[in-house]
Formats: C-alpha cells, structure tokens, sequence
C-alpha cells in the first residue's frame, strides 16, 4: 500500500514536517506502507503557474498524481489567520475534484496556540468532506506547548490506527462476483433451504417452496 504525506510547512526545519514525520510513522508501526512525502514548498512556483496558464508543471504532475494513486494520505498545514495555509488550499484547488473521492485522510495541523485546535474541525474537515474523502475521526493538532507533552503521542497514535485500519480495509479482496460467485450464492442458498427443510420435517410440518405455491395457485 502507498501512503502520501502533504506536508505545507514553510521553515526548515519546520514543526508541520515533523508532526507529518512522526504520523507517517506510526502508520508504518501499524501496517506495512510505502510512504513518499510531498513538500508544497518545493512547488508553489508551479501551483502559482497552473493557476495562471492551467499547466502542471514536472514536479507538481509527479505530485497530483502520486496524491491521486495514494491508498491513504496524511495532510498537514500550519495554521494562518486561523485556518489552513494559502499554499495548502492552493494544491488541493489545482486538483482533481474526483481524486480523492473515498480516500482515507488523516487531517492534521501545528500552531503557536491551543486556541487554533478548532481549524481542525471548522476548516479541515469541511474541506477534505467537500472533496469526498473519507477522513478519519482522530485529527491531530500540534501547538507549541504540545512537543514532548504527554497527550500529543497518544493522539498520533490513534489517529494513525484509525488510518491504518481505513487502509487495510480498502485494500482487501473483494467478495466473489460474476459466474462464480453467482454459483456460489445459488449453492449457499440451496444448502440452507435444505436445512430449514430438515428442521421442519423433525417438527413434524411440511415445507412447501414458494415457487410451489405461486403454481399451485395460478392452476386454480
């Protein structure tokens, strides 16, 4: 499986890319993943390009489309004016409308203050609802105060199950279709008719199929 992190820090080192760091591995600590990270700091010239000319350009098409493949993805913004960055709202604007459509999201964000958790729920969530993923319950936020603060480990590492679980569970094969699986449903109906027959001949009445009684009642 492949997990994409969107990360939409600005600084080196930036805190948001630690916070995608740590979420990313913890997912691999709870299934196996094949993780590529996506700087937007590395691509906001050609984001800025594609509003103006519609153009991706080589390292922004390499991005959407590993976005676009991904099983399952973690994306992280500081917090500006109280909500996402402009550059993280910018990719995801040049994206396909249908790419992640029920896709598994881990949202998450850093700040300088507590008082910015909300952006999780009033901006984030909407957002990646609107686009039609499938976002996890757990949505982390990172304030200052949080680094090496007892509840921020716990918190990565729920969220990053629930992830996980999302993924795995899109991953499995689905139930048999076609002929085959047509075949296999007949037999499993068959068997438990014949069950059922069973069990009313040990109570002593009889099972009449209703296919036998819609005949016998068009004959009358």
């Amino acid at each position: 499986m492949k997990l994409v992190v969107v990360s939409a820090g600005l600084s080196v080192p930036s805190s948001t890319r630690l916070l995608a760091d740590r979420l990313a591995q913890a997912v691999q600590r709870q299934t196996a993943v094949d993780v590529e990270v996506v700087e937007l700091r590395d691509l906001a010239v050609e984001i800025a390009h594609n509003f103006t000319n519609g153009f991706a350009g080589g390292k922004l098409a390499a991005a959407l489309e590993a976005v676009t493949d991904a099983d399952g993805l973690i994306v992280v913004t500081p917090v500006f004016s109280a909500s996402y960055s402009g550059l993280f709202k910018s990719f995801f604007d040049v994206l396909d409308q249908e790419a992640l459509a029920g896709k598994p999201v881990l949202i998450a964000a850093t700040g300088g203050s507590a008082r910015h958790s909300l952006v999780l729920e009033h901006a984030l969530r909407p957002l990646f609802s609107y686009l039609r993923a499938v976002v996890v319950p757990t949505a982390v936020y990172a304030a200052s105060e949080d680094w090496g603060a007892q509840g921020l480990p716990g918190r990565i590492e729920r969220a990053a199950g629930e992830l996980a679980s999302l993924m795995t569970g899109l991953s499995a094969p689905a139930s048999p279709s076609g002929p085959a699986g047509t075949a296999k449903a007949d037999e499993t109906a068959k068997a438990d008719q014949a069950d059922e027959t069973a069990k009313a001949d040990q109570a002593g009445f009889t099972v009449v199929p209703f296919a036998e009684q819609l005949a016998a009642l068009a004959g009358r």
